[in-house]
């Protein structure tokens, strides 16, 4: 293509890690003066954060999987502002972007893909990620990657871009004096924290139940779960049930999250499944010890022993062992600390947005 001019299209209401990762591509392009366009759904938080940063943005209303209204308008406004190029970051913004290009054929539609589960075998799924309509696929781990061509997706059409991160978002954040008092947390106990969505494939389960066990061993530390999500009221209960909810600090939604990162002594993400996994990034930026698991694309940030400590999904034991590590030893969390910190280096948002800008240069 001799000029990009690529119009980003993401439909959902809230914000995690695939609104940054397109936010940040949006306003990364814009920065290097290429043509970008946004379009999301009126009042969602992609919206709000566009007109809070002054980004444009054009707001067109989604209301389902078919919505053909929705379609027209969002054909009609690429074509009348010049665009060549739909960035589809979602999977509802993909369906939306296919009937699109029906009614305006020369787009070039790229997707990302942003979770390891295999897609769907009903028909219409297997329509959006297979058709030839579709000429470019982002996988954000080698992971997805893999997924996606057992699914049947031709490997030329795949392009690993990991997520990346503002590795210096977090250097003006500070603790508030009254972190622990707000939170109920000890003068003396060591803060193992967590940063994720209360939905099934982050496995709180595991978070907690590993907390238990480490609790049984070192009553001194406490633990903090910063997110949100269907999930947290059952997780609550299970941590009433497991006897540790004086020990544990449901925060909720919050959107200071790099104070948290920087009042936590060790940071655990426990999932079972995981595209990437932003929020290890984040806490590998502000130099934290990190525990992950063996899940989806989290081992190609995590190098075992040297940035961070591994440990298998599902197996709280094994989590709860590492934590305990970790805990009883200052100068290897020190060190990974700053294993960490090189290490994040390599996921930085411009390296990010440098390599997509290169995969449309290349359709």
């Amino acid at each position: 293509m001799k000029e990009i001019a690529v119009l980003h299209v993401d439909p959902d209401p809230g914000w995690r890690g695939g609104q940054q990762q397109a936010f940040y591509l949006h306003q990364g392009m814009l920065a290097r003066g290429l043509k970008s366009g946004f379009v999301c759904n009126p009042g969602s938080e992609l919206a709000r954060r566009m007109h809070q940063q002054k980004l444009s943005y054009h707001a067109i209303r989604h209301r389902f999987e078919a919505d053909l209204i929705a379609a027209i308008r969002l054909s009609c406004y690429a074509r009348k502002k010049g665009y060549n190029v739909l960035h589809l970051h979602s999977s509802h913004a993909l369906s939306w972007g296919i009937l699109a290009k029906l009614l305006y054929p020369s787009l070039k539609l790229v997707a990302s893909r942003r979770v390891d589960f295999h897609i769907s075998g009903n028909l219409l799924s297997r329509f959006k990620y297979c058709s030839g309509m579709l000429n470019a696929m982002v996988a954000i781990s080698e992971n997805i990657h893999n997924v996606l061509l057992l699914d049947g997706i031709p490997k030329a059409k795949i392009s690993i871009i990991h997520s990346g991160v503002d590795v210096h978002k977090f250097d003006n954040s500070a603790v508030d004096p009254d972190y622990r008092s707000t939170w109920q947390i000890d003068d003396e106990a060591l803060i193992v924290g967590t940063v994720a969505a209360f939905v099934a494939h982050k496995d709180y389960r595991n978070f907690v139940t590993g907390a238990a066990i480490a609790l049984k061993s070192n009553p001194s530390l406490h633990f903090v779960a910063v997110g949100d999500g269907v999930q947290k009221a059952m997780i609550e209960e299970l941590a009433k049930e497991l006897g540790i909810s004086d020990k544990i600090s449901f925060t909720g939604f919050q959107s200071n999250v790099g104070e948290h990162l920087k009042a936590f002594d060790i940071f655990v993400l426990a999932s079972k499944k995981e595209g990437l996994g932003t929020s290890v990034l984040d806490a590998m930026s502000v130099g934290l010890a990190v525990i992950g698991t063996r899940a989806g694309g989290i081992a190609e940030m995590i190098e075992d022993g040297r940035s961070g400590l591994l440990v298998e999904a599902r197996n709280s034991e094994a989590l709860a062992s590492a934590i305990l590590r970790l805990a009883s030893d200052e100068a290897l969390r020190k060190s990974l600390g700053l294993g960490a910190l090189e290490r994040v280096k390599a996921f930085s948002k411009e390296q990010m947005v440098e390599a997509n800008i290169r995969l449309y240069e290349s359709l």
